[in-house]
């Protein structure tokens, strides 16, 4: 089975390039599929359904016997755009677009899933992935474990015995911790498990879970891919067998279908995308630095700073320290929300990986469905923040975060 399962035309071009060409311009060229009429931006298919010469065509394709979309619960060709061009710039075979995050982080889970199976992840999570975890897959009899980020011995424990998938998130949401992606995949890959990795906090222009052993990604393609607040979206990317053979039969059937539109916005966002995540991690960086150094804050966690506790091996599998940064204010929740209240420029939002530079508190927004101990457990203390770096002037943002921190 090829990409003709899902009808996708390719427009006739001059000749293709005899290099491989970068990731930036496979982010603005890969998957366009022009009409007739030859436009220059890709077009948008709205419809739900498609239509057939004859009786017997609309036969041979719902057996896969010709090239034909079927129906956009299915597929679309708006959204195969947006699936070959995230996938051209991931390095993955194949690529299947959702509605949302969540819908892309269950649905990697549930398609390989089956009562008796064990899953084992990474303690330090967004919580409606804790949630799904930890609360949902038990009761369809899945049992679970979780390992914290950069505990080895925890690893090589979890991972000496059967498990079914391993789902890892790095950097973790909203502290930023670092799992050794290859060390876990190569444990996992041991024991037949299958190793999902979410992305989203680090983004396809500043790491390759593929390149580093992982056999899934998953997005929220909300952040930083559309990264401008518009849609939300999610993406799973992983192998011709993953894809097809698993993923593709759960997602057709149970609809976590992305809308036509979102996925044209998308396809326009991936070709900003690498200069947008670029200038936010350089932002970030100076922002951070700024920080850590400030009387009134407690710590800074940011993986591109030396003293991030697994800095080195964040270097070693990111290009870059990605656009947020998680803050330990040195005072209590009080003082924390009076300091984000004092802002001007940055917004109070849940959101993260936007052109607008967002800060929250994650104990009472994002991470608030978990109980004390959890949160605990991961860090999330009453005076943490999650400050998402945006476009901006990083002088403008940084006299922003000084005149806050001086009330």
């Amino acid at each position: 089975m090829s990409k003709e399962v899902w009808g996708y035309h390719e427009h006739p071009k001059r000749r293709e390039p005899d290099w491989e060409v970068h990731s930036q311009t496979s982010a603005v060229r890969d998957g366009l599929a022009r009409s007739g009429f030859g436009e220059t931006s890709e077009a948008l298919y709205l419809n739900s359904g498609f239509t057939y010469t004859d009786a017997q065509e609309a036969a041979d394709a719902f057996t896969d016997q010709t090239d034909h979309f079927l129906y956009s619960r299915f597929h679309n060709p708006t959204v195969a755009m947006f699936e070959k061009r995230l996938a051209a710039i991931e390095g993955a075979e194949h690529c299947v677009a959702t509605a949302s995050g969540m819908a892309a982080m269950f649905a990697s889970l549930a398609c390989i899933l089956e009562t008796g199976d064990h899953v084992v992840a990474s303690a330090a999570m967004f919580s409606s992935c804790h949630v799904v975890i930890t609360e949902i897959l038990p009761k369809w009899g899945v049992t679970y474990e979780l390992v914290k980020a950069n505990d080895k011995a925890g690893w090589e424990k979890a991972l000496s015995k059967k498990v079914k998938a391993v789902f890892i998130e790095s950097p973790s949401n909203p502290l930023l911790e670092i799992v050794d992606i290859r060390f876990v995949s190569d444990l996992a890959h041991k024991v037949g498990a299958t190793v999902i990795v979410d992305n989203a906090m680090a983004s396809p222009v500043l790491q390759k879970p593929l390149a580093l052993g992982a056999d899934v990604v998953m997005y929220s393609a909300t952040k930083h891919i559309d990264g401008q607040g518009r849609v939300l979206a999610g993406a799973l990317l992983g192998s011709f067998s993953y894809i097809y053979e698993k993923l593709i039969p759960f997602v057709r059937h149970t609809g976590p279908t992305i809308s036509s539109f979102n996925a044209w916005v998308l396809v326009k966002s991936l070709e900003t995308m690498d200069l947008r995540v670029t200038r936010m991690t350089e932002s970030a960086q100076t922002i951070a630095e700024f920080l850590e150094g400030h009387a009134k804050i407690k710590s800074v966690r940011y993986p591109g700073l030396p003293s991030h506790p697994d800095h080195k091996i964040a270097m070693q599998q990111m290009s870059g320290g990605g656009t947020t940064i998680g803050i330990e204010f040195g005072g209590s929740q009080k003082d924390a929300f009076a300091f984000m209240d004092a802002l001007t420029i940055i917004d109070i939002s849940n959101n993260l990986g936007d052109s607008k530079s967002l800060i929250t508190h994650p104990a009472s927004t994002t991470h608030r469905r978990l109980s004390t101990d959890v949160q605990a457990e991961m860090g999330i203390s009453p005076s943490v923040l999650r400050l998402s770096v945006g476009l901006e002037h990083v002088d403008d943002l940084i006299k922003d975060l000084n005149q806050a921190l001086s009330n």
